[in-house]
């Protein structure tokens, strides 16, 4: 199985390099922006300082420049639960948002992941559809 994956895996970024698919236009910052004014400004707040104990910040954390494929998980699945971030717990569920094509979700993510502090790599439309298209854990 783990063959499987890493057969997919390898595809999609074959079939992405070989279909343009590159990484969210201008480093996702003015579609990335427009998204996330849309769906994440109101949590997260402008400068994505998020709101203690209520709504985690997105800068300078594991969560964002860390593993990519766990960050699509949450926009795509969302994420509830207690968790800490820079070592505060937050307890707020974050709902999720499966109707963002992957374009948008890289977009976004990628805007996130260069903003706010952060100096992390773009987020490709074809990890989001890798992520999108693994099943489901069970305990998520």
């Amino acid at each position: 199985m783990k063959d499987f994956k890493s057969f997919v895996l390898c595809s999609l970024l074959l079939l992405s390099s070989c279909q343009g698919n590159k990484p969210a236009k201008s480093e996702g910052h003015e579609e990335g922006k427009l998204i996330y004014t849309k769906y994440c400004l109101a949590c997260h707040q402008e400068d994505g300082s998020g709101v203690p104990g209520m709504y985690p910040p997105l800068g300078k954390t594991d969560w964002v420049a860390g593993d990519k494929n766990k960050l699509i998980g949450v926009v795509l699945h969302g994420l509830e639960g207690e968790i800490t971030v820079n070592g505060q717990v937050y307890k707020t569920a974050m709902p999720a948002h499966p109707y963002l094509n992957d374009q948008q979700v890289a977009d976004v993510l990628t805007f996130v992941r260069k903003s706010f502090g952060n100096q992390a790599e773009p987020i490709l439309p074809a990890e989001v559809a890798f992520v999108r298209n693994q099943p489901k854990e069970p305990d998520e």
